[in-house]
């Protein structure tokens, strides 16, 4: 099952040819995953299941290259091509010789070595001497195989690590939401992503990669470039889809212009063609200067862009908050298109270039992202032109906008505000929150385009006649909704709290913050004095904290929450110890009769910690039903083990 699972992976992510679904895939999976939980003793290092098992680092090892990683020299004219072929003909005089040439990827570059066919280590360039160890990160790679179709006794292999353009825009697109710094291509995503120390974190990026050199191999043989790339596709690796072998350089100059358009319709960035001598014989006669190899060059495309004028700056207010300037363009063709606009990404970005009403600006676009300003020409700066400035107020709303420290995002933190609308009233009425049955995402959602729902506050005033007219809503349904919201008209302060959707204060944050001031009237009241010397709440939940209460939206929802006939209350804790304080618990499987998230809640009402994986530091792993591979790995380690009933048994116990 495990060689059937490799070849389909083969066959989607580097062959580009899937023979199944996804969801057929899936399901092999899974019933791989059973079995291997069935037979814990039967996993593997390298089965597919394992890809992303592995727990987060400190730091990355230190890895000293048995072959070192050369730069590239770079060109930017055929005449340079040219001199560099001749300069490398004085060295082998009347030998005969051709090119191979390929898409130059712009990605971060990555040696992986297998021994007995078999992953034993990645490391990334560094200065090419000495990288980093980045093997856990690099397995999450699906496209990179784990086991070779051959058990060659050692092979290591050179390529380059990219994050495809559309999982650039949504990381992108996730990172400005959350005010967070965004990534200025892709290439550093790729590099950022895979020295996360968190192999789960760079799963999720979904990284992919192409090979495109052997530099140590026993058990084959090859003997030019053209055959390395053939030996590679044997063995399972993707390999540049752009590429190709040619007779002499005016044929590659040809291929260079040939390419330039062709390299639109791949998912990666480039910036060039690779172009090298192909015999392996007189590459390594040719050898290498300090910094570059002499049978290897890298010809560079110039940046392709086109000089607009910018006619105004808009903000745009997303759903979390965030205000983002837009520049509105001269229309421009650009790549295919007409662009008329460009994001600014945030404030710094916008005054980091300077970038005024009236200027010139060189918009790029690289593949399909977003168009960008990359630079105003300030020779064509018209007189006059002022600096932009963010607004001190939300333009939706007309609350003042906050920063938050540490962020680059300017926010508005209004709940009532409309742009923020949907997301707030979602959280409100979510599981963690009020805990609103039949208030799901679908059903936020048509309220609010029904315009039933517009705030929180709103959710108080929904009647089931209204909601009984609607598609979808039964008189039953609809008299369900209104007697649930009834019954969220008392909530416990800390649901309500972290309902409100306070910037930085989760559960516990909201459990902690209304142990302390118990009402919301006591927390609007709260100094920074006060907020920091509670448990758990530092200097970014303080300030977050007192910016929400004392916004005048905040003041003004509470007020209407209570006209409403909204009241939170205070629930005291049990009083006495805490049994499982000190003790530390990871979940695994199915409990019987509660779910995960009950469990978690119960457990550190108890004083305990639930944490997401297992370490040495473990106190106990709760074991339910079908529990998965921390099992094994608990049992390695010697961490106690316990069922639910054990737990509870604990927590009673204790308690007595």
């Amino acid at each position: 099952m495990r060689d059937e699972i490799r070849r389909h992976e083969r066959l989607y992510y580097v062959r580009n040819a899937p023979e199944i679904t996804d969801a057929e895939f899936d399901a092999l999976m899974r019933e791989l995953k059973a079995l291997e939980d069935e037979h814990p003793d039967l996993v593997v290092p390298d089965s597919p299941t394992q890809r992303v098992g592995g727990e987060p680092v400190d730091e990355f090892g230190k890895v000293v290259h048995a072959v070192p990683l050369l730069s590239l020299e770079n060109c930017y004219a055929f005449g340079e091509l040219d001199e560099w072929e001749e300069r490398f003909r004085k060295l082998i005089p009347g030998e005969a010789f051709s090119y191979e040439a390929e898409l130059k990827i712009d990605g971060l570059s990555i040696t992986v070595l297998y021994e007995k066919g078999r992953l034993a280590l990645a490391a990334t360039r560094g200065d090419g001497a000495t990288g980093e160890d980045v093997t856990a990160n690099a397995r999450t790679i699906r496209a990179l195989p784990l086991v070779l179709t051959e058990p060659l006794p050692l092979l290591e292999v050179r390529g380059e690590v990219y994050m495809p353009w559309e999982v650039f825009k949504a990381l992108n697109a996730a990172r400005e939401e959350a005010g967070e710094a965004v990534f200025a291509n892709p290439r550093n995503a790729a590099s950022g992503s895979l020295r996360l120390l968190d192999p789960q974190l760079t799963a999720a990026r979904k990284l992919r990669t192409y090979f495109y050199h052997i530099a140590r191999v026993e058990g084959a043989e090859s003997r030019s470039q053209t055959e390395d790339i053939a030996l590679l596709e044997r063995l399972g690796f993707p390999v540049n889809p752009l590429r190709r072998h040619l007779s002499d350089l005016g044929s590659v100059k040809a291929f260079i212009q040939e390419a330039k358009d062709r390299r639109e319709g791949l998912d990666c960035e480039s910036d060039g063609i690779v172009v090298k001598v192909d015999e392996k014989p007189l590459q390594e006669r040719l050898g290498a200067t300090a910094k570059f190899p002499r049978w290897a060059i890298a010809y560079k495309y110039p940046p392709e862009g086109a000089e607009a004028r910018v006619l105004a700056i808009r903000v745009q207010v997303g759903r979390t908050g965030v205000l983002t300037p837009v520049a509105d363009l001269t229309p421009v063709a650009l790549k295919g298109s007409t662009v008329q606009r460009a994001t600014l990404h945030n404030y710094e970005d916008l005054a980091r270039k300077d970038i005024r009403v009236g200027d010139a600006v060189m918009v790029e676009k690289g593949g399909d992202v977003i168009p960008k300003v990359t630079r105003v020409v300030l020779e064509k700066r018209p007189e006059g032109a002022e600096p932009f400035r963010m607004p001190d107020h939300c333009p939706e709303c007309g609350a003042p906008v906050t920063r938050f420290p540490g962020e680059v995002a300017v926010r508005c933190i209004n709940p009532s505000c409309p742009a923020l609308a949907l997301e707030a009233l979602y959280h409100y009425a979510s599981r963690h929150a009020l805990d609103i049955e039949g208030l799901g995402w679908k059903s936020v959602e048509q309220l609010f385009k029904a315009e039933l729902l517009q705030d929180i506050v709103s959710i108080y005033r929904l009647r089931a006649a209204d909601l009984a007219v609607l598609p979808g809503w039964a008189a039953k349904k609809a008299e369900n909704l209104v007697q649930a919201v009834e019954a969220a008209k008392r909530p416990s302060l800390n649901r309500f709290l972290f309902g409100l959707g306070i910037r930085f204060v989760g559960e516990k944050a909201a459990r902690t913050l209304a142990a302390h001031y118990r009402s919301p009237e006591a927390l609007q009241k709260a100094t920074e004095e006060e907020l920091l010397a509670l448990p758990d709440i530092g200097e970014r939940i303080a300030g977050s904290v007192l910016a929400f209460v004392r916004n005048p939206g905040t003041l003004d929802l509470l007020r209407r929450l209570k006209q409403a006939g909204v009241e939170p209350v205070f629930q005291e804790d049990a009083s006495g110890p805490k049994p499982l304080s000190g003790l530390s618990f990871v979940i695994t499987g199915t409990l019987p009769g509660i779910s995960r998230d009950e469990a978690k809640a119960r457990i550190e009402a108890a004083g305990g910690k639930v944490v997401g994986s297992v370490s040495g530091k473990l106190a106990y792993l709760v074991v339910g039903e079908e529990p998965g591979s921390q099992l094994e790995k608990a049992k390695k380690l010697g961490i106690k083990t316990a069922d639910w009933d054990t737990i509870m048994t604990m927590m009673r116990e204790t308690a007595e």
